[in-house]
């Protein structure tokens, strides 16, 4: 069964995958990368695990939640930025210059706690 979420007008929107391409895996950690050209987007998911983002090349990008909310971040290159599980959005290049990460997903931390700083 595909998962799948509301926009505010009651459109259905298909979630896919949080990343591009899966670059490394293992019981802790999934690796994605995600290369976004001007005006590309990663289209509508659900982040299931707390993640970090790690700008290979930086970008002005906007985030925008299934709830109509909308967040412009400017992601330096080497910039790294942890967030929780549970939003759905999608992510679009709204730069000039092509936008490269790697989104790790922490999966399988011992314990179950999640830091950060």
């Amino acid at each position: 069964m595909t998962a799948q979420a509301s926009l505010p007008d009651g459109t259905a929107v298909t979630l896919g995958t949080v990343g591009q391409t899966i670059v490394f895996e293992n019981d802790t950690v999934r690796v994605w990368e995600i290369v976004l050209e001007p005006g590309s987007m990663v289209s509508w998911h659900q982040h299931q695990h707390p993640y970090l983002v790690i700008a290979l090349r930086g970008s002005s990008n906007r985030i925008e939640s299934v709830d109509g909310g909308v967040r412009h971040v400017v992601e330096p290159d080497g910039g790294v930025v942890y967030r929780e599980a549970g939003e759905v959005h999608r992510l679009i290049n709204e730069g000039t210059t092509q936008y490269r990460s790697r989104l790790v997903e922490l999966i399988g931390l011992p314990g179950g706690e999640h830091h950060g700083r």
